[in-house]
């Protein structure tokens, strides 16, 4: 018999640790003599652009705990193992862009949610495009984001789909003839709230009495509010962030302006009810979620929220959560935790059934999904009959 020479003793002693290391891998790999999928979990890093310090750190806050919620749930049904990668932009679009390049230049990294903010989406969603990863928005809501190219998805209602949605409620209900309209113009999201808005008044015959702007961070809105009682109209549709939002309806209530306020998606956060309490009564909004829904889903998902956090989810936190699902689906049909193999599966995601109703994406990556309009009565959100 021929003695195995020691060199080629060490060739198949190396040979067995690769295969032994291949075996062990969690991920989900190619066989190539057959082109199957071999068994096991597909493991994928995801990295996350959220709001979480400054001004409207809450809208961060909610959504990474809603990512963080499906996160634990995913992992534990073990089809897929998702490890996040979160980083801050304060909202702020050059640190959105910064830290973007940043998750984008890690190999690993196979996909992003977020940013928060349409405005920072507007300049990290091309280069995210041009580097082949898919970006998901939860909370984007501004015209023409999933146009900004083939890899960018958003699962949150747009604003071309909620204000028409409230503003018609409302219109019929209190037979509204007559509108006037403020928003924040040095925002893309709140700009773009109020070209909805616009268009939509026009388009249903109703008299725009006036347009008033203001900036983030303005304290004083008296002086417009003053201009928009003397003109009495029926609605007041406001564009604005939260934090602006809900000064500018508790500077209405106390100068006896008592007429509903239909607002934007940023408007709609319990943070409104917490800035300007019994004044935020009157806001109407519509939204894809609606807490007090007796679904059992929906009710779980409250209840395992509020023992985690001490507090009851918003939209935002709901979208999230669903996100990091539709995430979880997308990789699981792509089979291996590839970009433009996510990129495929994420675009052809019909009907899946997740938190806030059956969810599909359309031909340009945008949100097919029915929103709710809610009213704020008696301190909270309910739903506009």
């Amino acid at each position: 018999m021929r003695k195995i020479s020691k060199k080629a003793y060490l060739l198949i002693s190396i040979f067995m640790l690769i295969t032994l290391a291949a075996c062990g891998n969690d991920t989900k790999t190619t066989n190539e003599d057959t082109g199957e999928k071999a068994d096991g979990p597909i493991s994928a890093k995801i990295g996350v652009i959220s709001y979480l310090t400054g001004p409207g750190a809450a809208y961060g806050e909610a959504i990474t705990n809603g990512f963080n919620l499906a996160l634990e749930e995913i992992n534990e049904k073990g089809d897929v193992k998702i490890e996040l990668v979160i980083e801050d932009s304060a909202g702020k679009q050059e640190q959105a862009l910064t830290v973007s390049q940043k998750l984008m230049s890690d190999d690993d990294i196979i996909a992003i949610l977020g940013p928060t903010l349409s405005t920072e989406m507007n300049v990290v969603a091309p280069e995210a495009d041009l580097n082949g990863i898919p970006i998901m928005g939860t909370s984007t809501t501004a015209a023409g984001i999933p146009q900004l190219g083939e890899y960018v998805f958003r699962n949150s209602i747009p604003e071309s789909l909620a204000i028409p949605a409230a503003l018609e409620k409302a219109v019929k209900k209190y037979d509204a003839k007559k509108v006037a309209i403020l928003y924040g113009n040095d925002d893309l999201f709140t700009k773009s709230g109020f070209d909805t808005m616009k268009a939509e008044a026009e388009a249903m015959g109703l008299e725009v009495l006036t347009i008033e702007t203001f900036q983030k961070g303005q304290s004083d809105y008296n002086a417009l509010l003053t201009k928009i009682k003397g003109l009495n109209p029926d609605l007041i549709l406001a564009s604005a962030l939260y934090n602006e939002g809900a000064v500018i309806m508790d500077q209405a209530r106390k100068m006896g302006i008592e007429v509903p306020f239909i607002g934007g998606n940023g408007f709609n956060s319990p943070q409104v009810i917490d800035i300007a309490g019994a004044a935020s009564n009157g806001l109407i909004v519509a939204t894809p979620w609606f807490g007090d829904k007796d679904e059992p889903k929906v009710q779980e998902f409250v209840k395992k929220y509020e023992a985690e956090y001490g507090k009851k989810p918003d939209q935002f936190a709901a979208q999230a959560y669903d996100a990091l699902y539709i995430m979880a689906e997308g990789l699981k049909n792509a089979g291996e935790a590839d970009r433009d193999a996510l990129r495929d599966a994420l675009a052809e995601i019909k009907d899946l059934d997740g938190l806030l109703g059956k969810f599909s994406f359309d031909k340009d990556g945008d949100v097919v999904m029915e929103p709710t309009v809610l009213i704020i009565e008696d301190g909270k959100f309910q739903l506009f009959e």
